[in-house]
């Protein structure tokens, strides 16, 4: 497999891997602060968690790179500075 195909293949993973965690983490939190820890809170975290991966999966995946780039810039900046 070429070194392209790899890199293009870790940014896919790293998304999913990345928009799933940070899904689960958010969508949890909010769905703590909206409602309480009361009877049913799994059952609304749990939509609430498809919804918010749904989203934020094809987001990272678009968005990942311009961050990155954004955050080398930041960092040429900052030691340039320095």
């Amino acid at each position: 497999m070429s070194t392209f195909k790899v890199t293009q293949l870790r940014r896919f993973v790293f998304s999913f891997y990345m928009s799933g965690i940070m899904s689960l983490l958010m969508s949890g939190i909010i769905t703590l602060i909206n409602t309480g820890l009361a009877e049913g809170f799994l059952m609304r975290w749990g939509p609430a968690f498809g919804v918010a991966w749904g989203v934020a999966f094809p987001l990272v995946t678009f968005i990942a790179p311009l961050a990155g780039k954004l955050a080398d810039k930041t960092m040429e900046k900052v030691f340039k500075a320095g």
